[in-house]
């Protein structure tokens, strides 16, 4: 069954909303440094990851049909690792380029802003939503059931994550490690939000997705833990090439 035009439509809007975002963001000078086709690089590995992250949990669950066509263009895709395929492949990038600039921070404001915009698509869609809830904003997505509209719950998670990143940066905190504080909280906030989804048990009594938010928790907080230990300039960013536009 084909997509509703709705979430095509807020699926293209989250690109141009990262898309604004990123070009409208300072960008530290040593980033700016970069060569041309080593930012073309990252930004591709980054959506190469992204893209096969999100996807790989459907194509394999389809089991033996894994290698059909249909696995690799139905609409199923997950946001918890396409974020952690998007983060390896920038990282294994940077090391195989020898750039050992920072990116992070200049991802995370738009990529808050991207996904709040898209999981509208989803509640459009009807996909993604939750749980049964006589709760009186339970939304009935055709199957006559009220449900607990989660897509919303999201979308609202990362504007308040939006607003958490823009005020870290307009005051010039936690500088390398936004990015992973909010893939942090993104994972803490999957975790919990998965009981309230009506999704089967995978392993030990845990969802799929949840043993990824794990998984994503474990990971960029050990990432934080070492990063920290590292010493770190304190390059000032480049005005954004629209300021004072």
């Amino acid at each position: 069954m084909p997509p509703h035009p709705a979430y095509t439509a807020f699926m293209i809007l989250a690109l141009l909303v990262f898309l604004l975002a990123r070009r409208l963001a300072p960008v530290p000078r040593a980033l700016a440094a970069l060569l041309w086709w080593q930012r073309l690089t990252l930004g591709l590995t980054a959506f190469v990851g992204g893209a096969l992250g999100a996807k790989l949990p459907f194509v394999f669950g389809r089991g033996e049909s894994w290698l059909t066509e249909a696995a690799w263009i139905s609409d199923g895709k997950t946001i918890t690792t396409g974020l952690i395929g998007a983060y390896l492949a920038v990282e294994l990038t940077k090391l195989a380029l020898g750039v050992r600039v920072k990116t992070g921070d200049t991802f995370a404001l738009p990529l808050a802003l991207a996904l709040a915009v898209g999981r509208l698509g989803c509640f459009f869609n009807g996909c993604c939503y939750g749980t049964a809830t006589v709760l009186p904003w339970g939304i009935d997505f055709g199957d006559g059931v009220r449900r607990h509209p989660t897509q919303l719950y999201e979308s609202l998670f990362h504007v308040t994550m939006a607003i958490v990143l823009w005020q870290l940066s307009r005051h010039h905190l936690l500088r390398y490690q936004r990015l992973k504080l909010y893939l942090i909280a993104y994972g803490t906030y999957r975790f919990f939000t998965e009981f309230i989804r009506p999704e089967p048990a995978w392993w030990h009594g845990l969802t799929f997705y949840q043993w990824a938010a794990l998984i994503l928790i474990a990971g960029m907080t050990i990432h934080w833990l070492v990063d920290a230990r590292l010493p770190h300039g304190s390059p000032e960013p480049v005005p954004s090439p629209m300021a004072g536009a």
